[in-house]
């Protein structure tokens, strides 16, 4: 083989060898892409910063009377039946830690004669198996409290749907019994209403009935916001040193009264 022969079948294969080099450069940058997007999507998705505290299959972390709760279908259950009537409020409590500031969602759907609420910074009630005392952001089958802030077997309604309140120290707090007489109504009467975002019925409309509906509650420091599908329905600053709480267990529940079923689906907790 002649000397330009030579020359032009080894520029061949220098070609060759090139067009391989940039082949396998251009395949190593598109492997290296892909994993690099799923880590973005994976550190987006922790950021958000919600860890869910109900599995959805088992009542892992929860505690509760089984004659009342259980899980169905992929949500926690709270039934009564005309065969298990109660003589008091329970309710199934998370086991996994007493938040102080923190946000939670979660979703509900509630029989129309039925009654719930989900409690937070609450303490156990030692004579009552499976009760709580403590801050509620209430709900209902007939949508009438339903994003309001009652205080369970304590200072009662903090505020109204659609209220901003401001709560003072309890009057006369010193005096025996000072507790209940500041209770008028089933409402505490050392508060100041603040504000206001619409009226209970207009803010009533914004509520599904006895369909799923998601509850946003964000707790930091002594200000207490509950949200139904987004809209802010209550707003409480709690000033009373005396009776406030800032931090305790979580906690829903079924209400006495007459028979009825509440579900929750997708708690999920966010620590601020």
């Amino acid at each position: 083989m002649n000397k330009r022969a030579l020359r032009a079948k080894s520029g061949i294969w220098k070609g060759l060898a090139c067009i391989a080099l940039c082949y396998g450069f251009l395949s190593c940058k598109e492997k290296k892409t892909q994993p690099s997007e799923e880590k973005s999507t994976e550190i987006l998705d922790k950021n958000d910063g919600f860890v869910k505290i109900f599995d959805g299959k088992t009542l892992n972390s929860w505690e509760g009377d089984p004659t009342y709760w259980r899980v169905e279908n992929g949500n926690l259950v709270g039934e009564v039946t005309p065969e298990t009537l109660l003589k008091n409020n329970t309710f199934i409590i998370w086991q996994g830690g007493q938040p102080d500031d923190f946000e939670l969602k979660l979703e509900f759907r509630i029989a129309e004669s039925g009654n719930s609420g989900i409690n937070y910074r609450s303490e156990p009630i030692d004579t009552i198996p499976f009760a709580l005392r403590g801050y509620q952001a209430d709900i209902d089958g007939k949508i009438r409290y339903t994003g309001q802030n009652y205080e369970e077997k304590k200072r009662t309604t903090l505020a109204y749907r659609g209220e901003k309140v401001n709560i003072n120290t309890q009057h006369n707090p010193d005096l025996p019994g000072s507790l209940r007489a500041n209770v008028e109504k089933n409402c505490w009467q050392s508060r100041e209403v603040v504000g206001s975002f619409g009226t209970s019925d207009s803010l009533k409309t914004k509520i599904k009935s006895e369909d799923w509906n998601e509850v946003h509650l964000v707790i930091k420091g002594n200000r207490l916001q509950h949200y139904v599908n987004g809209i802010l329905m209550s707003d409480v600053t709690d000033n009373d040193t005396i009776n406030r709480t800032l931090s305790g267990y979580l906690g829903v529940q079924v209400h006495v009264g007459p028979p009825m079923k509440v579900e929750y689906r997708n708690i999920r907790l966010k620590s601020l």
